[in-house]
């Protein structure tokens, strides 16, 4: 046997919710490009053990580059909704790690239930444990990286991009990920994006469904 190594996986994220600030545009040059790095709220809701209400507001950095910023941003403000698509990556020029987006799409201000979704494939890089929350809530802990292309508008091509992200799956699913997935195990994550509670909010997958893939078997 031996493991098989992706060199093109998928990474798609899908947010919807508030911008915590009126953007503010700036622009490249050689080529003119227009970018802008915004926040975005949004917030999950569920209900306890206890039947009682939660909920819990993640706050993602985004980077919009291109024609997208004046046509979708412009007149955007602060508390305005924001539908947005890309895939995460690391900031070139600060210690954090963001949502480039790829496309974007402008509402007024008003109510609306958040998205935050991802949906990637990606190769374990770390031993897997089975750990138990504060909360006496079972859940697996591991890192993951992605290798995915994305077309570049300053670059005017498709450039490669290597992330690597910790990923939490809690409950049944757990007990069977700690079991069966190994470092170099090929996984498919759905899941929503959250931030550790530490100085750089550092991003993180919190998985609701993980597919562990067959891997290639030598000839």
């Amino acid at each position: 046997m031996k493991s098989y190594s992706a060199t093109h996986q998928l990474c798609n994220v899908v947010l919807l919710g508030n911008l915590v600030a009126k953007p503010e545009i700036r622009y490249l040059a050689n080529p003119v490009l227009a970018v802008t790095d915004l926040t975005l709220a949004t917030t999950h809701r569920w209900k306890d053990k206890q039947q009682k209400n939660k909920e819990w507001t993640s706050y993602h950095h985004v980077k919009v580059v291109g024609a997208m910023v004046e046509s979708a941003l412009l007149h955007a403000d602060k508390g305005d909704i924001l539908l947005v698509r890309g895939y995460i990556a690391n900031n070139k020029t600060k210690p954090i790690e963001i949502i480039h987006a790829e496309a974007v799409e402008h509402f007024p201000k008003g109510f609306t239930q958040s998205i935050n979704q991802i949906t990637c494939s990606a190769t374990v890089c770390s031993d897997v444990k089975l750990m138990t929350s504060e909360h006496n809530r079972t859940f697996a802990s591991f890192d993951v990286s992605i290798h995915h292309q994305a077309f570049s508008e300053h670059k005017n091509e498709i450039v490669p991009h290597q992330v690597t992200r910790p990923v939490q799956v809690w409950g049944q699913a757990a007990q069977y990920i700690s079991e069966h997935a190994v470092e170099n195990s090929q996984l498919i994550i759905e899941g929503r994006l959250s931030y550790a509670n530490n100085q750089q909010k550092s991003q993180l997958i919190d998985a609701t469904q993980v597919h562990i893939m067959p891997t290639a078997s030598s000839s």
